[in-house]
C-alpha cells in the first residue's frame, strides 16, 4: 500500500481485552491494514475460512505499482492495473472491507486506531502499509518532482508530459520550446531506468508521427543518478548494457550528480541549472510511519524489524511484511523491497495463521524463493538477473513482459494489459493520450539561467 504520512497516536488507557477470540467464543479476528500485494495475499489466503478477517486501507482500490511508469507515458490506463478491493475480495464470506486512514495502534488493548471511524479490534495484527518515496528532508520538492506510488502521481506526470507537448507546439521561443521538452529524472534505480526509457519512446514518437513544429533536436530525457553508476543492485555487465541502451534511446545518463534544488521549472545539480517542464522522483523509498505507531524503532529507513516468522519483536500477535518490514534470508542479508518478496510473505502468513489460528500448528520461518531482480530499459530492451544466471535484450524483455502480466490481480487485467501491449507493439500507438481540461495550469517554465 502506498501512503502519505499519518499521524501517530499511540493511546494505553483501555481496559485489557481477552487474549484471543476462542476465550471468548467468538471467531478469531484478523486484521490487515494495507492491501497491496502482501495484504491481498494475506487476505486471500484467509478467504472463507472460519477467521473474522478486516481488511483497512486508506484507498478503495489495489495497484500494480511495477507499471505505474506505463500509465505515467499514455501507454497503460489507471483501471488496467487497479481494481476496487471490494471487488478483489469480494467472493471470500469472512473478509470485510474498511476505508479509512489508520493513526496508530493501541498494542495494550489490541486495537487499530482510526481516523474518522471507531477503533477496530483484533487478535493477530498484520502491517503492510507499503512505503514512500523518500525526498531526503526536501519535502518541499514533491510537489515539484512527483514519484511513482499512486495512480493520482501517475496521472499528475502524464499530464505534464503531454501538456509540455502542447505547449512547446505553440511557443514561439527556442529556449522555451528546448525547456519544455527536457524531462529530468531524479534517480537511477529500476524506476528511473524505465521512467527514462519509457518517456524517450513517447516523446520521440510524437515528434515524429504528431507534431508540425517540434524537431527531435529539441527533445532531451536526462537521468541523474547520484552514485557512481545506474540500477546499482544489478550486476555491472547489466548495468552496462542498460546504459548502452538508454544511450541509444537518446536518454543523457549523469551519474555522479547530486541534485541541490529543485524550484519550478529549474533543478539544479552539482551546480549545474537544468531547465525543464518535467521532473520526476524516483531516488530512494522509506517505509510507513507504523514503526512509530508501536513505539518501535524503524531500522534501514524506517523499516520494522521482524523475526523469521514476520513477527515484530515484543509483540507476538502483531506481524509486519513487504516494504514496511526489514526481514532478513538466511544468510542474515535485509530482504529487497520487491513485489515478490510482499507477496511471498504475504502467502506464507496466511498460511501461517490458518495453521495456527485453526488447527493449533505452528510454521517453518519464512523462507524467500528469488524469482530474478528485473528492469525494463525499452522495445525489445530490459535486464533479468537470476543470481547465478543473467539475461538481457530481446529475450529478457519477452521475461519481463510475462511476469508482469502473470502478477496482475486477475484474469481480466492481464487480457486487457495483452492486448493492448501487443497493440502497441504493431503499432507504437499509446492510447491513454487524454489532457484534463480542468485541471491545465501553466507548467512553462518561467526562470531562465
Amino acid at each position: 500500500m502506498s501512503f502519505h504520512p499519518y499521524t501517530s497516536t499511540l493511546q494505553t488507557e483501555r481496559p485489557q481485552q481477552a487474549p484471543d477470540g476462542a476465550a471468548r467464543g467468538r471467531p478469531l479476528r484478523v486484521v490487515i491494514v494495507g492491501a497491496g500485494f502482501g495484504g491481498l495475499a494475506v487476505a486471500r489466503e484467509l478467504g472463507n475460512t472460519a477467521i473474522d478477517v478486516t481488511v483497512i486501507d486508506r484507498r478503495n482500490h489495489n495497484l500494480f505499482q511495477p507499471l505505474l511508469y506505463q500509465v505515467a507515458t499514455a501507454a497503460l490506463s489507471p483501471a488496467d492495473i487497479s481494481e476496487p478491493i471490494r471487488r478483489t475480495l469480494g467472493r471470500y464470506h469472512n473478509i470485510k472491507v474498511m476505508l479509512a486512514e489508520v493513526t496508530g495502534i493501541d498494542a495494550s488493548t489490541r486495537m487499530v486506531l482510526l481516523d474518522q471511524a471507531l477503533p477496530v479490534p483484533y487478535d493477530r495484527l498484520i502491517i503492510a502499509t507499503g512505503s514512500d518515496y523518500n525526498y531526503f528532508g526536501h519535502d518541499e520538492w514533491r510537489a515539484l518532482a512527483p514519484g511513482l506510488k499512486t495512480i493520482h502521481e501517475a496521472r499528475q506526470i502524464r499530464h505534464r508530459l503531454l501538456v509540455a507537448f502542447e505547449r512547446a507546439e505553440m511557443s514561439q521561443d527556442p529556449e522555451e520550446k528546448k525547456a519544455l521538452l527536457t524531462s529530468v529524472i531524479i534517480g537511477g534505480g529500476p524506476t528511473g531506468v524505465e521512467m527514462a526509457g519509457a518517456i524517450a519512446e513517447l516523446g520521440r514518437f510524437m515528434i515524429t508521427r504528431d507534431f508540425r513544429k517540434l524537431a527531435p533536436e529539441h527533445f532531451r530525457v536526462l537521468l541523474v543518478e547520484a552514485g557512481p553508476r545506474i540500477l546499482a543492485a544489478f550486476p555491472e555487465e547489466l548495468t552496462t548494457y542498460a546504459r548502452r541502451e538508454l544511450d541509444r534511446m537518446g536518454v543523457e545518463v549523469m551519474t555522479g550528480r547530486m541534485v541541490e534544488d529543485i524550484s519550478d521549472g529549474i533543478v539544479i545539480a552539482n551546480g549545474e541549472t537544468i531547465r525543464t517542464a518535467n521532473v520526476i522522483w524516483g531516488a530512494g523509498v522509506k517505509a510507513s510511519p507504523a514503526a512509530g505507531w508501536l513505539g518501535v524503532e524503524g531500522k534501514a529507513g524506517g523499516r520494522i524489524p521482524v523475526d523469521g516468522t514476520l513477527r515484530v519483536s515484543g509483540h507476538t500477535d502483531i506481524f509486519a511484511l513487504g516494504d514496511t518490514a526489514l526481514g532478513t534470508d538466511e544468510a542474515g542479508k535485509p530482504l529487497p523491497a520487491l513485489a515478490q518478496v510482499a507477496k511471498q510473505q504475504g502467502q506464507y502468513l496466511g498460511k501461517a495463521l490458518r495453521h495456527e489460528l485453526l488447527d493449533g500448528k505452528a510454521s517453518a520461518p519464512f523462507h524467500f524463493n528469488n524469482r530474478g531482480n528485473t528492469a525494463v530499459i525499452g522495445r525489445h530492451a530490459a535486464i533479468f538477473d537470476f543470481g547465478k544466471w543473467r539475461l538481457k535484450g530481446r529475450i529478457a524483455w519477452f521475461l519481463w513482459a510475462l511476469v508482469h502480466v502473470y502478477l496482475l490481480v486477475n484474469f481480466e487485467k492481464r487480457l486487457l494489459v495483452t492486448i493492448q501491449w501487443i497493440w502497441r507493439y504493431l503499432t507504437r500507438q499509446r492510447g491513454a493520450r487524454l489532457i484534463d481540461e480542468n485541471v491545465t495550469r501553466s507548467i512553462t517554465p518561467d526562470r531562465k539561467p
